[in-house]
C-alpha cells in the first residue's frame, strides 16, 4: 500500500496512530519528497514526485488477517488526510511498490561517487520535525540529503551523495550531519539506530551518553582489556577524540 502526503506532520501522525491501533505491519517505510524524486528518476515506476512524503506499508500473514490490516490502516491514513492510498490489488503491482524503497539507495548512489547513509532515530512523534531539519541543514550547507527510513520504529537514514575527494565539499558534510545528531538528540533521540557506533560515529557518542557514559564505557573495557590490546584507540582514542559540543 502506497499512502501520499502534502504534509510531513500529516504521514508522521498517521504512523502513530497504526502503531496506537496495535496494528503492526511487516513494512512501515518514509520516503521524503527529494528521496521519490531521485528514486522516480531512476526507477521510473510512477511515483509522484509533488507530494511531501511517501508510507510505503505491507502487512503478511493469514489472508483474512492481512484484509483487516490494510483495510484498517488504509482509513487510519485517509483519517489523516493523505492525498491518495493506493492499495496493490495483484503481487506484480505489490512488486512495483516494494521497488519504491528497496531502489532508493541504488538511486542516491548513481549520483556521486561517495554516498553517506546515516541512521539518525527520533520517537516517531518527532519524525516530521526531523525531516524538516535534515532538509533545512542540508540547504544551509549546500549539500544533497535525502532522507527515507523505517517509519514504524522512527529509525531514519538521512543520506548525502557526495564526493570524497572533493575535500571542501566533505568539510560541510561533515558539519551537516554533526547538526544532524545534535537535532535528534534534541528531538529525544539518538545518533544510531540500527548501524551502531563504530570509529566514523565514535565523536558523536557524548551526544548521546554524556561525558560520564563515555567514561563508565572506557571502565568496562578497561576491565576487560587492561592491556588495550583490543582495537586499541579505535573509539576511545587517546588525544584525537572530537570534542561536541552540546
Amino acid at each position: 500500500m502506497l499512502a501520499l502526503y502534502q504534509d510531513l506532520e500529516d504521514a508522521a501522525r498517521a504512523v502513530s496512530a497504526i502503531i496506537a491501533r496495535k496494528i503492526i505491519p511487516a513494512t512501515l517505510e518514509f520516503l521524503d519528497q527529494p528521496t521519490t524524486r531521485v528514486v522516480e528518476q531512476f526507477a521510473r515506476i510512477g511515483l509522484p514526485t509533488d507530494v511531501q512524503a511517501v508510507l510505503l506499508i505491507e502487512q503478511d500473514g493469514a489472508p483474512e488477517v492481512v484484509e483487516r490490516d490494510i483495510l484498517s490502516m488504509s482509513a487510519i491514513c485517509r483519517e489523516h488526510h493523505a492525498v491518495s492510498v493506493r492499495i496493490a490489488d495483484s503481487e506484480t503491482e505489490a512488486e512495483a511498490l516494494r521497488t519504491a524503497r528497496r531502489t532508493a539507495l541504488s538511486a542516491l548512489a548513481r549520483l556521486k561517487p561517495t554516498t553517506i547513509l546515516e541512521d539518525a532515530t527520533v520517537p516517531r512523534s518527532q519524525i516530521a520535525p526531523m525531516v524538516r531539519a535534515i532538509n533545512e541543514i542540508a540547504q544551509k550547507y549546500g549539500v544533497q540529503i535525502c532522507t527515507f527510513g523505517h517509519a514504524g520504529d522512527g529509525n531514519l537514514h538521512p543520506t548525502c551523495p557526495t564526493d570524497a575527494r572533493d575535500a571542501e565539499e566533505m568539510h560541510r558534510v561533515e558539519q551537516a550531519f554533526e547538526e544532524i545528531f545534535l537535532k535528534a538528540v534534541e528531538l529525544g533521540g539518538t545518533i544510531t539506530g540500527e548501524h551502531g557506533v563504530g570509529a566514523m560515529k565514535a565523536p558523536y557518542l557524548e551526544l548521546k551518553l554524556g561525558a560520564a557514559g563515555i567514561e563508565a564505557m572506557k571502565a568496562i573495557k578497561t576491565a576487560f582489556d587492561p592491556n588495550n590490546i583490543m582495537n586499541p584507540y579505535k573509539v576511545f582514542a587517546k588525544d584525537t577524540r572530537k570534542r561536541v559540543t552540546v
